[in-house]
């Protein structure tokens, strides 16, 4: 992590926080206009893709690593850094306080082309699905009461604004 600049932090400081730095991706499929994520079977919340590194892992290939084994894709155009954060959530998988180091990729997907899940026992529920983006952040506005969402709308922000930038948000829809 770059340490030379202020680092966001998001969501509320929890009692009992577990330490587990990780990542996750915003995923944009330019040809349907729509993001990649599942729906968590407990909450029903749209959720990005991610999950903690490994050891010794760097940040692009750890989220490229969970987003491949949790959705199966695998065929992608682009990738870029979106940002780094601190954040302190509730994981609702593991049913912890978390605290994490944060970083998230944007992805662009070049096809859905998808192999087959490496879902963690946790994952197994998990309902993989196509979303706008306006979804997306409704979806969150909804669950959102304990910040616990707080780091990713962020990230999605930043997110669509640099597909934009990138031209491959559709005006003819």
């Amino acid at each position: 992590m770059d340490k030379s600049k202020n680092i966001l932090e998001f969501g509320i400081k929890r009692e009992n926080e577990e330490r587990r730095d990780g990542g996750c991706s915003v995923v944009f499929d330019p040809e349907t206009q729509r993001y990649a994520v599942y729906r968590h079977p407990k909450s029903k919340a749209l959720c990005l893709f991610g999950g903690g590194f490994d050891e010794g892992e760097g940040e692009r290939d750890g989220c490229l690593r969970e987003l491949m084994e949790e959705s199966g894709l695998i065929d992608f155009s682009y990738t870029e850094k979106i940002d780094n954060v601190i954040t302190h959530y509730y994981n609702a998988n593991k049913e912890l306080n978390r605290m994490a180091h944060t970083v998230c990729f944007l992805v662009i997907l070049n096809s859905r082309e998808r192999k087959e899940s490496k879902l963690e026992e946790h994952e197994k529920n998990f309902e993989f699905l196509w979303a706008t983006s306006d979804e997306i952040f409704n979806s969150w506005e909804i669950s959102n009461a304990n910040k616990d969402y707080d780091h990713w709308i962020y990230f999605l922000q930043k997110g669509v604004k640099r597909i934009e930038e990138l031209g491959h948000i559709k005006t003819d829809f």
